[in-house]
């Protein structure tokens, strides 16, 4: 069977990654990439740059990576949809929840694959939690927390912090508890002179009763990627910078001593590190989706999770603008 053949619009800060995965997935050519600003991190591999979206889908593609400014993936996708090419779009899908479903309804109603790039879902931190989860370790989940903070990144210029960085936990939230958000309430802060927010605090409410919060910021010489998930047997603690999982059980020893068996809550029990498989997520996500259009089995983020998480991420920012906590109605 001949590989198919793959596209990459954008050739910026997350375009030169993907142009290497692209480069070296079994099962792949990366036949064409294009970006108007040309190939400044010179990740083109002697391919010949192309000046836009048209371009690219007249040298005949299978799929396409779209990782160019969120402004502009509704104009792109709806080329790459109309021609009839199955697309990966970088997050989030969409600036607005009227542009995420308008592209949504464009692939959806030509049969075309749309998939989006939430690349945490693919961390091996998060991917072992989840399977652990789904196999009962934790027993119910009660909380899921996540801190991610860092300084801010000069390649971002359309969005805020809850779109660029807030989606992110958004996704891997409703992914590793397999639950809907039914509400937010979020504060945001304007501290860098930017039109968009660069600080967010969110308190949400999920399907089936886990309470969430979300600490984001590019305003923290501490880089954090930190989710904590609190369950009836015990506690995970994701790291998804270095992909470390650690298990906090809950105690089956009692404790004696009256002064700090008062203190504390459950009591502590062993902590265990797993040893786990850590590939790329960026390949991993990669490779999903190939297979995705190849009809295999496969673990994409669909166009609606993207949109569902959109909606989420606006309901913050409406949440913070009015001062109120937003309702969101419940999704398989």
């Amino acid at each position: 069977m001949a590989n198919l053949r793959a596209g990459l619009i954008g050739l910026g800060m997350m375009g030169r990654n993907h142009a290497r995965v692209l480069g070296s997935l079994d099962g792949v050519d990366l036949v064409a990439v294009a970006d108007p600003g040309g190939d400044k991190f010179g990740v083109a591999g002697g391919r010949e740059v192309l000046s836009g979206i048209d371009e690219l889908i007249a040298v005949g593609v299978d799929y396409c990576m779209v990782a160019v400014p969120t402004a502009y993936h509704l104009l792109v996708g709806t080329a790459l949809a109309e021609a009839g090419v199955h697309a990966l779009i970088e997050k989030p899908l969409a600036e607005s929840l009227e542009t995420a479903e308008q592209l949504a309804k464009e692939f959806d109603s030509r049969g075309v694959l749309g998939g989006v790039g939430h690349i945490e879902r693919y961390n091996p931190a998060l991917q072992s939690a989840r399977s652990r989860i789904e196999a009962g370790d934790l027993g119910e989940v009660f909380q899921l927390v996540t801190r991610r903070q860092g300084p801010f990144p000069g390649r971002i210029a359309d969005v805020g912090v809850v779109m660029d960085l807030g989606t992110h936990d958004i996704d891997l939230t409703a992914w590793v508890t397999q639950q809907a958000y039914t509400s937010v309430s979020a504060r945001t802060a304007h501290r860098s002179g930017r039109e968009h927010e660069d600080l967010v605090a969110v308190v949400g409410q999920l399907s089936e009763g886990t309470v969430t919060n979300h600490l984001v910021n590019w305003l923290s010489p501490l880089k954090e990627r930190t989710t904590v998930i609190t369950g009836e047997k015990g506690t995970f603690v994701a790291d998804t910078l270095t992909a470390d999982l650690t298990y906090y059980a809950n105690g089956q020893v009692e404790t004696t001593w009256d002064d700090i068996s008062r203190f504390r809550g459950v009591s502590e029990g062993d902590i265990t590190r797993y040893a786990i498989a850590k590939p790329e997520p960026l390949r991993v996500e990669h490779e999903n989706f190939r297979d995705a259009v190849l009809g295999k089995d496969a673990d994409i983020v669909t166009l609606q999770q993207g949109l569902e998480t959109v909606r989420v991420a606006q309901g913050c920012i409406e949440s913070a603008a009015e001062g109120r906590t937003v309702l969101l109605e419940a999704t398989p």
